[in-house]
């Protein structure tokens, strides 16, 4: 029997695959903020950005990709050091990167189909 993905599989590679445009622009955005041009909008497309990728990644049951943007979206908000925020921005991406990788690798690997074996009982 030849392994397929699950409808939930496919629905997460749908969404993973959205996501690497997505990285190249925050990285725009978070380097912007950092050469000290970035005014208020640039951080609110940042943040909106997240939020957008927080919403599609909970809504398939990706949480360590969720909370890593959620983290970044209040880190961005913060008020403060803007040294320590464009820091830990870039940290946060880098580690966005790497959740990335592997859920995209477990959402590509077929899950074996349980084969019910008529001999036992539930």
């Amino acid at each position: 029997m030849a392994d397929k993905l699950t409808s939930r599989q496919q629905a997460q590679v749908a969404v993973l695959e959205s996501l690497p445009a997505k990285f190249s622009q925050m990285h725009r955005l978070i380097e912007e903020m950092a050469s000290l041009r970035a005014d208020i909008s640039v951080v609110r497309r940042l943040c909106r950005l997240l939020d957008e990728g927080k919403g599609a990644t909970s809504g398939v049951g990706l949480s360590s990709l969720t909370q890593t943007m959620g983290s970044m979206g209040m880190l961005a908000r913060r008020t403060g050091g803007e040294q320590m925020k464009i820091r830990g921005l870039r940290e946060g991406l880098a580690s966005l990167k790497i959740n990335f990788d592997g859920a995209l690798r477990a959402a590509k690997t077929p899950v074996a189909q349980d084969v019910e074996d008529p001999t036992t009982e539930s």
